[in-house]
């Protein structure tokens, strides 16, 4: 899948006819994975490119922030990496992300029409949803959409709401699923298991630390850290996981784990990550395979810098403040052995194709 970043970017190519829809894709739930589908087909039945046009940031985000009310922001369900490789495992072919920011919002319908879908895009079809708006203030619809392409020569089509038992499936219902820690539901909204991906990144090494109050854990608490870039997860909390990308052989079966993913309310807010949003996953086991690729790593020992997906298949709890280390270190204790009665008691869950 080819990304570009920006309208100048499209510029500095050859114009091309392309089969596009527009959205922000949170999620790329399997409403979007329905729309998505039906604009690859369209796409092949015309030799033309199926592309994606997103934004960034999310416009709810942009204008949050302009009015300084971050609790308009909706809360973010995917990072920009995980919806691109959603994106590209759904067959797009193209992915344009537009940055959103005072020019973009305070382009007109029409000349969203004329600019971006014709003159930058080259769009000959355009799919939206039944829901879909755009241009300054929100005024462009479907009608004003469908008639410009009825008088500038492109299709424009309208796919109406995707139902799962009824329910419309939407990232405002994959939200609603996260935050309120129900894993299974999220999972049927996505069509998948809710996942994290990234690369491993340094954190204050405290969880092998937190050995040394038991020493009978060896290296301890021992975390592989992912940060999620935007500041307001859908999901937070002590989470049963999966992590993918460790073991090195063909097929091999995820690895169990628990993690926390969140802000670490236990920890001081301007230690080395800065506050920021982290998935911190430690592996209920190292497998001697596993062990032994690290050892060849550029730390040995180490999974630094390697990327991994992480699944989060069942919520434990919210996060909590603990007093000291040796609570702290009892916590997490706790928290692994409630996620090996998990495992236990369901096994771990089928891995998806890569």
């Amino acid at each position: 899948m080819k990304i570009l970043y920006g309208l100048h970017n499209l510029r500095r190519r050859p114009r091309s006819a392309r089969a596009l829809t527009i959205g922000n894709f949170d999620g790329v739930h399997r409403g979007h994975q329905a729309m998505l589908a039906l604009l690859i087909n369209e796409a092949r039945h015309r030799g033309v490119p199926a592309c994606a046009v997103t934004f960034e940031p999310h416009p709810r985000d942009f204008f949050a922030a302009r009015q300084r009310r971050p609790e308009l922001a909706p809360a973010r369900i995917v990072t920009l990496r995980d919806k691109l490789a959603e994106l590209r495992r759904c067959g797009i072919d193209e992915c344009v992300i537009l940055p959103f920011d005072d020019a973009l919002a305070a382009l007109s319908a029409e000349a969203f029409i004329d600019q971006v879908l014709l003159q930058a895009l080259g769009a000959c079809y355009v799919l939206v949803g039944d829901d879909f708006r755009f241009g300054a203030q929100r005024r462009g619809d479907y009608a004003l959409l469908d008639a410009a392409g009825a008088a500038r020569g492109f299709d424009v089509a309208r796919m109406l709401s995707y139902e799962v038992h009824g329910v419309r499936v939407s990232s405002s219902e994959v939200r609603a699923a996260l935050a309120a820690g129900d894993m299974a539901r999220a999972a049927a909204l996505l069509g998948r298991p809710y996942a994290i991906s990234g690369h491993v990144v340094h954190g204050r090494k405290l969880g092998r630390a937190l050995g040394a109050s038991a020493p009978e854990r060896g290296d301890g608490f021992r975390t592989l850290n992912l940060r999620f870039d935007h500041w307001k997860p859908a999901a937070s909390g002590i989470f049963v996981v999966q992590v993918y990308g460790l073991d090195p052989t063909p097929g091999a079966a995820p690895l169990p784990g628990v993690a926390n993913l969140g802000v670490r309310p236990s920890l001081d807010p301007n230690d080395v990550n800065g506050g920021r949003v982290l998935l911190e996953t430690h592996c209920l086991a190292w497998p001697e395979r596993v062990q032994a690729a690290l050892a060849h790593a550029p730390t040995p020992g180490e999974a630094y810098g390697r990327i991994i997906r992480v699944e989060l298949l069942h919520k434990l709890h919210d996060e909590r403040r603990y007093d000291s280390l040796d609570a702290l270190t009892a916590g997490i204790a706790h928290d692994c052995a409630d996620a090996r009665a998990w495992f236990a008691a369901h096994g771990p869950t089928p891995a998806r194709p890569s």
